[in-house]
């Protein structure tokens, strides 16, 4: 049920606190390094990049180094400086960065995949690299030894990976739109379940260890939050891009979801308020407002000498409705439309102004963006983009 793009109600500027440039391709992937001034990034031309702020106010790079092939992800350690790094061959290599960010060292390279290496996750806890491929294989590595320790065969190639490690479940979002929960063990995994709520593929997800809330963006340019450990079986779906969504981040602390789009769109979502479910949108042969059919009902026309409207559906009741009965249009924000959209008569005089309060803003990155990091020590928020720039940007992104 996709939102109608309407003009974005609310905007802030967060203050850009510096862009690094100096990628010769896409930056796939960059992460803030916790308590020093720097970034690291991994880029489409093989590169591996730490970027450290000079006294000029400048970030240069303190490593510089070329991959066999291009990088597609990272998956970096603060605790242990370790960081993964996967290749566009399937290959997945390790390093060391040294305590002054200035040298890296490799410790070990395996083929985890046949082709391109989606994502990937460092286990401490568990010293276990988890990965994702094109060659639509999910596996599981020990960090010590290199040695593969399993996989999962998903339906679909697959762009979203998160894990619980306090349950051991691995979810894995895909192309087909679908989630995989799988339960891992040292050697072996086990299917728990699997769920579907949108019209295209999976394109990133992010797992809320407190709330026990796992979000899922999607090419359909919509957000689904899934409760999977409270009212289990809830999906609340959230409409703020006008593309597909790139890449999610959780700012556990004050309980917001950041969403970033190809559209450039940087959303933050107040998830500290009771949100509803969407209805399901009702099937009928005739409007549930004004009895009119609709143009597939040739019965009721022959009847009723009338030709036939074409059908809609309130967001808000999920009634089908004919245009004259919905010709309002109202945000929803409690059910995630920050949009206005189609909803009927009634439900629009039913709509107070405090239910249309925003519970998310917007900003511009003006970059199309493939991937966001949040540090949450210091609230600056990360992007990078197709147009080969690294965006650092300051708290206030965060402040509703």
């Amino acid at each position: 049920m996709a939102a109608e793009p309407q003009p974005k109600a609310l905007t802030r500027k967060p203050l850009l606190l510096n862009k690094v440039e100096g990628s010769q391709e896409v930056v796939n992937m960059a992460a803030i390094v916790p308590k020093e001034d720097g970034v690291i990034s991994v880029s489409e031309d093989r590169t591996v990049r730490v970027w450290l702020k000079r006294d000029s106010g400048q970030y240069w790079p303190s490593i510089y180094h070329a991959m066999p092939s291009p990088c597609s992800c990272m998956s970096f350690n603060p605790e242990t400086r370790r960081l993964s790094i996967g290749l566009d061959n399937g290959t997945i290599s390790e390093f060391i960065l040294s305590e002054d960010y200035n040298k890296m060292t490799l410790v070990k390279s395996y083929q985890a995949h046949q082709s391109r290496v989606i994502m990937i996750l460092f286990v401490l806890e568990m010293e276990w690299v988890l990965s994702t491929g094109q060659d639509k294989h999910f596996t599981w590595h020990c960090s010590e030894s290199g040695q593969r320790l399993g996989g999962y065969r998903t339906s679909a190639g697959a762009c979203g990976l998160q894990f619980d490690v306090e349950t051991r479940h691995v979810f894995v979002g895909d192309h087909s739109g679908q989630v995989t929960i799988l339960k891992l063990e040292q050697e072996s995994c086990s299917l728990v379940t699997t769920f579907k709520g949108h019209t295209g593929g999976v394109t990133a997800l992010c797992w809320d260890p407190i709330q026990r809330v796992l979000f899922s963006g999607s090419s359909d340019h919509s957000i689904i939050m899934w409760d999977i450990g409270g009212r289990k079986g809830t999906a609340i779906e959230l409409q703020g891009h006008n593309d597909k969504v790139q890449s999610l981040s959780y700012a556990h602390h004050t309980r917001q979801l950041i969403s970033c789009g190809a559209d450039g769109g940087i959303v933050v979502w107040n998830m500290d308020v009771e949100r509803q479910e969407t209805p399901e949108w009702l099937d009928s042969d005739s409007c549930q407002k004004c009895d009119q059919p609709f143009f597939w009902n040739f019965k009721q026309m022959w009847d009723s000498k009338k030709i036939g409207l074409r059908q809609h559906h309130c967001r808000k009741c999920g009634k089908a409705v004919c245009g004259k009965c919905s010709s309002k249009r109202s945000s929803i924000p409690l059910m995630g439309f920050e949009f206005e959209v189609r909803v009927c008569d009634s439900c629009h005089e039913s709509i107070t102004d405090e239910e249309r309060a925003p519970t998310a803003t917007f900003h511009d990155s003006k970059h199309n963006i493939v991937h966001v990091h949040f540090d949450a020590t210091r609230g600056w928020l990360l992007t990078s983009g197709t147009d080969k720039v690294i965006k650092v940007r300051a708290r206030n992104v965060l402040q509703l």
